[in-house]
């Protein structure tokens, strides 16, 4: 077996298992998982009719570069949406579809790391922990980037010492953050790209809940449109992650693409074509109508801004609650220890939230993820509401 396996954590959700094992909620009160990110709004009746309607393309094999069409919708896509521009995206050579962006945010790094260089690959802490996974099984080691209230959620590349940019091979960054729902700003990206032309370093920006954000008039900033407002439009250094997952309450669908440097995707194709993980043709014909199509995505953020606005009105009083720009998570401090909060909400409420230390590491002599829970607002606006009044109930008998 590789010996590199032993090096994993558990993963999140395995650790609130065991947190929550032996522990006995109110049989009265009907369970409501809040733990999870997985999108619960109806999935847009058009993609499964387009997944009937192409059910013969089950008799062909797919390419792994995908077909034409959804690449050039996708291009399509990603120049409306962040101002690059007709013609800004080349479908044939910056665009690959992927089965989810989990399976492609883990491959990428096995594609492009070199473990005889002894790498590191920098990361957000909290994070998603397939990241860090992604890292150590391509032989490099992984190093964290707290993110905590004083930083604004957000990295700061500044205080990283010059010997850690000089072993740099990848960074990951996720923005909208997950868990945090902290969006990186033109500036900062500009920051990251200098610092990766000069020490050559990928950048992997995993922008997952990008479409997610409370303000229609401030839709978050993507890497690609920060790399070509620089004058780099041929995304040197740069691929970014997009899934329909979030954006089109299609988590099943196993849906996403990633896009960007022309010469890096090449070399990810090839990788990815011994691989063996080409998109369904039936997946590829809903993914074409899903990217074209922006009404359900405008209802569906209109959906989130009333289950937060709702939230907020219920727990404002007994915590010090910011609700995010962007994402559909709320990062909240807890009053005492955050695995003691979960354990308590559960035994008492029958509602369960994600401890924050799960989805971090202890880095510079703290862990960020310490004294917070994630909260992810992805069930009925009715049931987060009651969740919500459960919660503020716990709070009040501490």
């Amino acid at each position: 077996m590789n010996p590199k396996l032993a090096s994993l954590h558990p993963y999140p959700f395995e650790k609130l298992a065991d947190l929550k094992r032996g522990r006995l909620p109110p049989a009265d009160k009907p369970h409501i998982a809040m733990s999870i990110g997985e999108p619960q709004h109806p999935t847009p009746h058009f993609i499964a009719e387009a997944l009937l309607q192409h059910l013969h393309g089950l008799a062909s094999y797919p390419t792994t570069k995908g077909g034409p069409e959804l690449r050039r919708c996708i291009a399509q896509w990603l120049e409306r949406r962040f101002d690059l521009g007709e013609g800004g995206v080349d479908p044939e050579r910056q665009v690959l579809p992927v089965n989810g962006t989990r399976e492609a945010l883990f491959a990428f790094a096995q594609a492009v790391i070199d473990p005889a260089e002894q790498p590191l690959v920098l990361m957000p802490n909290p994070f998603y922990q397939i990241y860090e996974g992604a890292a150590i099984l391509a032989g490099a080691e992984p190093f964290f980037l707290n993110t905590t209230a004083e930083s604004g959620f957000l990295p700061d590349f500044d205080a990283v010492p010059e010997t850690v940019w000089r072993r740099c091979r990848l960074v990951y960054v996720c923005s909208p953050g997950n868990p945090t729902g902290a969006v990186m700003g033109g500036d900062q990206q500009r920051r990251l790209l200098e610092l990766a032309e000069r020490y050559d370093f990928i950048v992997a920006s995993d922008e997952c809940y990008s479409e997610l954000y409370a303000d229609e008039a401030d839709p978050p900033a993507g890497l690609l449109q920060t790399a070509a407002a620089m004058g780099n439009t041929e995304f040197r250094r740069c691929v970014v992650f997009h899934s329909l997952s979030k954006r089109s309450n299609a988590p099943g669908l196993r849906s996403g693409f990633v896009a960007g440097d022309a010469d890096i995707l090449g070399r990810f194709l090839l990788y990815r074509t011994y691989h063996g993980c080409a998109m369904p043709l039936t997946v590829q014909k809903a993914s074409e109508r899903a990217w074209a199509d922006e009404i359900h995505v405008r209802e569906n953020r209109a959906l989130y801004r009333r289950k937060f606005d709702a939230v907020a009105t219920v727990l404002g009083d007994v915590l010090d609650l910011t609700v995010p720009s962007a994402g559909f998570y709320l990062w909240l401090r807890t009053p005492i220890d955050d695995t003691a909060f979960a354990a308590g909400l559960f035994e008492a409420q029958n509602v369960t939230v994600l401890p924050g230390r799960f989805l971090s590491r202890p880095s510079g002599g703290v862990d960020p993820g310490t004294g917070h829970v994630r909260i992810a607002l992805v069930a009925p606006l009715e049931e987060c509401v009651v969740a919500a009044h459960r919660i503020k109930q716990f709070i009040q008998t501490l």
